[in-house]
Parts: structure tokens; sequence; C-alpha cells
């Protein structure tokens, strides 16, 4: 029996709804800035999509596209100049960045306030702390994407395969304050097999196509990919598509986790804008 479909389209358009909702009943005016430098296809297409989620829903968007050549100083001044608008309540600066640019650095220049990607170190320390105020987009897309589809987390044994700052870490620490017993794996593990077929909850983000196997998931087990590979001109995840024939659930790529980020930042994006209407 094949894995019921995790479709993340389904539940961003239920979320956009809501949002969209909230927006006109309080009388909010979200505005969100966006970053791009240089002519990244993926980071272009990203932000297209990005900006029209966000149109779509009434949050205006601030435009800033930087040419490749883009210095760091410059960079950190155009994040400073946003930091101090007040009527820009979120900032978004698209990664990855041109060589010789820190994504650090850059990120840890945005107010925390307006980190609508929520990976400021403060905002990463507030969720480890329980505060998910301003969480990570993609970690807290997933769970909430499992958590619309009815998947419990008390007590279940998950497996996060990933170490990274914006997916793999966060997401641990969401699963941890679900009280879900949590593993992270990651590209120094030994016999990774063995432990992801003990998973309950099974997420995998390292970007290596078909790195996890059917012999390697537990019989009904909830799978999330968080994989984008291109492989002979196809979108392919990190989970081997056989994998649905032994999951019990399981998220599609493309179509699964992607959306729930857009959804994210743009519930984030909102909640910074009600937050400031609250402050001013």
């Amino acid at each position: 029996m094949a894995a019921t479909i995790l479709d993340g389209n389904k539940v961003r358009e239920e979320m956009l709804a809501e949002l969209e909702k909230r927006i006109k009943e309080k009388g909010l005016k979200p505005r969100l800035a966006t970053v791009l430098v240089g002519k990244n296809a993926g980071s272009i297409t990203y932000i297209a999509m990005k900006a029209k989620a966000a149109s779509r829903i009434g949050v205006a968007t601030e435009a800033y596209e930087l040419p490749e050549t883009t210095g760091e100083e410059e960079l950190l001044k155009l994040v400073a100049k946003l930091n101090r608008k007040k009527d820009i309540h979120g900032i978004l600066v698209q990664f990855p960045l041109p060589k010789g640019l820190s994504q650090q650095k850059v990120t840890e220049a945005i107010s925390p306030a307006k980190d609508v990607d929520g990976l400021h170190p403060i905002n990463l320390g507030k969720l480890v702390s329980g505060d998910e105020s301003m969480p990570a987009c993609t970690p807290y897309g997933i769970i909430t994407l499992l958590e619309r589809s009815g998947v419990q987390f008390a007590g279940k044994r998950a497996v996060v395969v990933g170490r990274s700052v914006s997916v793999g870490k966060p997401l641990a620490a969401l699963l941890l304050n679900r009280d879900a017993t949590v593993t992270v794996c990651h590209s120094k593990t030994k016999d990774l097999g063995e432990i992801t077929k003990q998973a309950d909850i099974l997420c995998v983000a390292i970007g290596k196509p078909k790195a996890i196997t059917a012999d390697m998931v537990k019989p009904g087990a909830v799978v999330v990919d968080v994989g984008i590979n291109r492989v002979e001109g196809k979108i392919v995840g990190d989970v081997d598509v056989a994998v649905k024939e032994v999951a019990g659930a399981m998220t599609p790529v493309p179509g699964g986790v992607g959306p729930m980020t857009i959804a994210t930042l743009m519930r984030s994006t909102v909640a910074a804008c009600e937050r400031s209407t609250q402050s001013s």
C-alpha cells in the first residue's frame, strides 16, 4: 500500500487564505523587503514565488536587486537602511550569496524583529528555548504540514538527517519542543540506515539524491523529504521514490516542503507587522 501524500500545496493555500483574512480583519499593512544579489536562476525563481504569494494575500513587497559585484559593506549598508525603515516589517535576503559575501554576517545584520527567515542567532536561540515567534521558515513549515496532517509527535522517535543551521538544527529543536525523541544524523554518522529504520518520523535534508532508500525506512513511518536536486533535467528529493511503498506518509518533491516554506515566510511577515503595530 502506497504512502499517503502530504500535500504542501494544499496546506499552503489554506494558510494563505487564513493570512489574507487576518490582514483584512485587522487592517494590517505588512511590507516585506526582498534583496537579491546577482543572477542565480534558482534565487530569481524563489524571489518571484515569494512576491507572488505576498501579492495574493495583501503583503506589499519592496524589491532590491543588486549586481553580482556588490561588496559586503554595500550590502550591509542596505540591510541597516531597511532595519531603520518603520514601514518595513520583514527583510529577506535571498541565499545563496555570490562568493566573497558572508551569509552569516548578513544574517546577523538583520534586525531580529524583521528576520522573517528566522535564522538570526537570537531567533534561533529563542526557538531552542521554546519561543517560536520568529521560527526558521523551512523547519516550521515542515512542522505545520505535519501538524495539519494529523501527525502526532509526543513520544515518537524522530530522526533528522542533516545538521544545517537553516533546516536540520532548528527542525530538531522544533521536534523536541513537541516532545519527540530526536536523533540528528549527518555525513559522519556511521550505520545511517540502522538509525533511520528506527524513526517514526524521518526528515531528510542533506542535498543528495536517493540518500535514503526503501530498506532504510521503518514500515509506516512519516517521511519528510526536504531535498531539491536536479537530476537529468528533473527535480528530485533526497529520498528514493521507492520509499513511498514502505512509508505510511510522505512529502512529494516538488510540492511538499517548498510551498510550506513560502507560507511560513508570509506568516512571519504578518506576525512581525502585528508586533510592530502593537509596540508603536
